[in-house]
């Protein structure tokens, strides 16, 4: 990077954001309140609080969303008259999953082979570090040119919505000219990408029962129902031949006009295994950014260790299932229920639990906005163009932000390209990419300003 005062600021605080992301990562921070203790989520709170009052934030506070859980806000006033920015992280993380698969700690930084490991190094506690550092660049340089939100989701990966209903039953309170979310990441390390569009997503829980109770398989085995085979039929339902998402009534022919996904870059990225194909039609960009996708997230049946020779009487899935924009999410879940109910098997009770909802998102790239921002990753990425893609994640709050606040231009940053494996074990950031944006989000933001 050549040399740019904000960018030596930058490279400079790296070791004091790696001892700070390094705290923020200890705490297991996973918004299931069941399987961690709260008390993680509300430590982690309450870092991000103190972090905020330490460099200059005024009206700091810990907000109870009705999902239970708590967002961080702080207001740093910019020059009289200023644009006013809010910038968007979750502190909230995944579980680690099968902890024996990390390679080290999920919750201790760790620094392998050039990258920082450990549970939200990327999605997202990394996303509020770079965010600071940002700040902390602009305030060496000549002073942040406009007045600053931060909001600091605690629920994000559950997707129960506390944020966004917090939102709007205080519509005032991220007001904001732009709105920078800092939960998306660059197509590959060192092309700088902003995240046009979002799958929008829907969260079951289906249960289907057929029996009273198990039953010897030897015994009753042949004519009894079995509630798992039920399960097993309806699921497979929902993919074709070629694993494309076949839900009854939902359209799934999009096609994605924009930047590309070889099948050669997504099965690296994917980490594919030799001879095993591709799921679904059309290009890649299509399958994970314009058309819906099915994922069955969990089934609780018996495990193979200590299973006895019985029918099962019960059995449950967990189901997501991701929408592309213009397709409304409230719609989808009904087509789903109506599928799931549709494809039960001889007669079987089923019953469906809606566990979360969040809406597809579109980006208007024509704004003003974009343009500062590609300014800003031209310096930051020398060499590079800004690029568009899309992510075939949710981040619901988008579609909240973008209804309350119609005028405001939204943007997606943020650490989490392939190589970070958020959502997987050896979850990773680079630490170059964080000093990379973190130049691009201070540069932004001064472009903005003078716009």
């Amino acid at each position: 990077m050549p040399s740019n005062p904000v960018a030596e600021t930058v490279a400079s605080l790296l070791p004091r954001a790696k001892a700070e992301l390094t705290e923020l990562v200890a705490f297991k921070s996973v918004a299931d309140f069941t399987q961690f203790p709260k008390s993680e989520s509300d430590a982690a709170a309450a870092w991000i609080a103190d972090a905020l009052r330490a460099e200059g934030f005024t009206d700091v506070a810990l907000l109870d969303t009705p999902d239970g859980t708590q967002s961080v806000y702080g207001f740093l006033p910019g020059p009289e008259g200023a644009k006013t920015v809010l910038l968007y992280a979750h502190y909230d993380v995944q579980p680690p999953l099968d902890e024996a698969g990390w390679a080290t700690p999920p919750f201790e930084l760790t620094e392998r082979d050039g990258r920082w490991y450990g549970r939200g190094t990327a999605d997202c506690k990394g996303g509020f570090i770079m965010h600071l550092l940002a700040l902390r660049a602009l305030k060496a340089n000549g002073g942040v040119p406009v007045s600053v939100k931060v909001i600091v989701e605690g629920s994000e990966e559950q997707g129960t919505g506390g944020l966004e209903r917090y939102a709007e039953q205080h519509p005032e309170l991220l007001a904001a000219d732009t709105i920078v979310i800092g939960d998306a990441g660059n197509f590959r390390v060192g092309l700088p990408t902003v995240t046009t569009t979002l799958r929008g997503m829907t969260l079951v829980r289906v249960r289907i029962d057929t029996l009273a109770g198990n039953l010897h398989s030897g015994q009753f085995g042949g004519a009894a129902p079995d509630a798992l085979a039920a399960l097993i039929r309806v699921l497979d339902s929902l993919r074709a031949e070629d694993g494309s998402t076949t839900v009854d009534g939902l359209d799934a022919t999009a096609e994605w006009d924009g930047l590309e996904y070889t099948e050669e870059q997504f099965r690296a990225d994917a980490r594919v295994l030799d001879g095993v194909g591709l799921i679904g039609g059309g290009s890649v960009a299509d399958r994970i950014w314009a058309r819906p996708a099915v994922t069955v997230l969990g089934i609780d049946c018996p495990p193979v260790v200590g299973a006895t020779p019985s029918v099962q009487s019960s059995a449950r899935a967990l189901v997501s299932l991701r929408v592309p924009p213009g397709v409304d999410a409230a719609e989808a879940t009904k087509l789903l229920q109506a599928h799931i109910e549709a494809h039960t098997p001889w007669g079987a009770r089923v019953g469906i639990e809606q566990i979360g909802q969040g809406q597809a998102f579109r980006a208007d790239t024509s704004s003003p906005a974009y343009q500062a921002m590609a300014d800003a990753m031209a310096v930051a990425y020398p060499g590079e163009t800004m690029q568009y893609a899309g992510q075939g994640g949710s981040i619901p709050l988008c579609n909240t932000l973008a209804g309350l606040y119609p005028q405001a231009e939204i943007l997606l940053i943020g650490l989490s390209e392939p190589e970070a494996q958020i959502h997987a074990v050896n979850e990773s950031v680079s630490p170059e990419e964080l000093e990379r944006l973190s130049v691009a989000e201070a540069l932004f933001l001064r472009n903005y300003a003078a716009g």
